[in-house]
């Protein structure tokens, strides 16, 4: 859908639950351009500038060393280019080069750059009046060195500012901020955001109380109910839903947090009463006001860059390796029963979005079930021959693997189902109290669950609860080594079972 398209199917979104008010969609959606894309993460946005940095002033150091003429053994030069990286580094966080409020100014953010250059320059030349192995490095190759240098740094902080407007224009710097409650708490609160300059960026209000409440609280619109903002979490990417709730009103707590783990967004609640039955819980600060963190998106910041990394870099080496193995299946399929090598399957992904899942086709073509509504039984008159093959040993999610590579799927997260599958007469969003909660994350080829043995047939209630168990575990605790291990457990013995047919 086009941006524009995409602006104006919100606006009349709005519109509608707001009775018709136009000005009330303009004036939240006004607070910044419709945003194109993730919000951008100012600390892993600074964390790269400061990895940048380094790079380049050891490169700058070592095309120095290789061009500039000197006597003195390169070995020593090294030492002393290493030297001046930490102390550049040091000096850098000092003069405050790495506050994300800064880069988009262009004559700051070079300024501070260039003054942390300096002063590594000045303490280098101090040093050298004190510590002979620096006296001896001195030559032409370190002027080179620091020229090299300070190019290399106001050439990235160009590019940096340049990236930093690109994203201001596409609206993905500041949180997309939404209100839950429009009581005297929830007041008080706006009054104080909206009093802050360069604060978060305020969607609306929610209250389900919505229908006998006024349009607007503290200038803000009133949206819907909680219910409404489920919905507008994944249409418009709210980033954080902060809870202004009275204290008293604990079982409406309960309900609207229970409502808001099904969506991948971190919830903040303001302190009252009710924190205190929270457990340890941490805090942030938005708009100089503190909230507790009761939830939060799994695999953010740099969690979900390396996360994205194993998927892209270890997915593509994988899909690289068995391309041939793939390809001899697809031929015995197409040998075995008419029709297409590869079966396609929507499936709930990531947050809840629907995705097309690749498959061999291990059934006749005609009696293919494309909602998934009957699961498979042993002996199923629906399987082929070559395809009771693939199921047993797995080989059929091997296209999956192309899922992961177009970023639809991880290698390891909770497994995709279909639309329509059922435990026993219920299907699985009936069966399991917040089920959507597995969809915080990117589906994968194998999980937890699937290790542990809670795979194929859900004839019983119980059987769909305890694979969405493991699900949730695997998600509030993910790591890259809970990744390895459940890779190297589906290897040795994860693809084949009794329940794998």
């Amino acid at each position: 859908m086009k941006r524009g398209v995409l602006a104006r199917s919100r606006t009349l979104d709005l519109e509608h639950r707001t009775g018709g008010d136009s000005d009330v969609a303009i004036v939240d959606w006004d607070a910044g351009p419709p945003r194109q894309g993730r919000t951008v993460s100012e600390s892993v946005v600074c964390r790269f500038v400061a990895g940048a940095d380094i790079v380049a002033i050891l490169g700058a150091g070592a095309a120095a060393i290789h061009l500039g003429a000197s006597t003195v053994d390169w070995r020593l030069e090294g030492l002393v280019v290493v030297l001046g990286a930490l102390l550049a580094s040091n000096y850098l966080r000092l003069t405050g080069a790495y506050r994300f409020r800064h880069f988009s100014d262009l004559g700051a953010t070079i300024g501070r750059a260039l003054l942390a250059w300096l002063l590594t320059l000045g303490t280098l030349f101090v040093a050298a009046f004190f510590f002979e192995p620096i006296t001896a490095t001195n030559g032409p190759w370190t002027a080179l060195w620091f020229a090299l240098g300070a190019a290399l740094i106001v050439a990235s902080r160009i590019t940096l500012n340049h990236q930093v407007k690109n994203w201001q224009r596409a609206g993905r710097l500041g949180e997309l901020v939404a209100i839950i409650g429009s009581g005297t708490m929830a007041q008080r609160l706006l009054r104080g955001l909206n009093a802050v300059s360069g604060g978060p960026r305020i969607l609306g209000v929610y209250d389900d109380d919505a229908a006998s409440l006024r349009r607007r609280c503290m200038g803000h619109a009133i949206l819907g109910s909680v219910d409404d903002l489920v919905r507008d979490v994944r249409l418009y990417g709210i980033d954080t839903v902060i809870v202004a709730l009275p204290p008293t009103a604990e079982h409406q707590l309960v309900e609207t947090l229970n409502k808001l783990t099904v969506v991948p967004v971190d919830v903040r609640l303001c302190p009252g009463e009710f924190a205190l039955r929270l457990g340890a819980v941490q805090a942030s600060h938005i708009g100089g006001h503190t909230f507790l963190n009761v939830i939060d998106r799994p695999l953010r910041d740099w969690k979900w860059i390396v996360k994205s990394f194993e998927d892209r870099i270890l997915g593509g080496l994988i899909l690289a390796l068995i391309s041939p193995i793939m390809l001899a299946i697809a031929l015995l399929i197409r040998l075995d029963s008419p029709g297409p090598a590869l079966f396609r399957q929507k499936r709930y992904g990531f947050n809840n979005e629907l995705i097309e899942v690749l498959k061999f086709r291990t059934m006749y073509r005609e009696q293919s079930d494309a909602n998934g509504e009957q699961l498979t039984q042993r002996d199923d008159p629906r399987i082929t021959r070559i395809g009771a093959f693939l199921r047993r040993t797995s080989l059929d999610e091997l296209p999956q693997f192309l899922n992961v590579v177009r970023g639809e799927m991880s290698i390891v997260g909770p497994r995709p189902h279909a639309v329509a599958a059922k435990a026993g007469p219920l299907l699985y969003q009936e069966a399991v109290k917040h089920y959507d909660s597995r969809h915080r994350v990117k589906p994968g080829i194998t999980g937890w669950a699937q290790v542990n043995g809670w795979r194929g047939e859900t004839n019983t209630l119980e059987q769909i609860r305890k694979r969405v168990e493991h699900d949730l575990y695997y998600i509030e605790h993910w790591s890259i080594a809970l990744d390895l291990r459940i890779i190297a457990r589906t290897v040795v013995g994860g693809f084949t079972g009794h329940n794998a047919f």
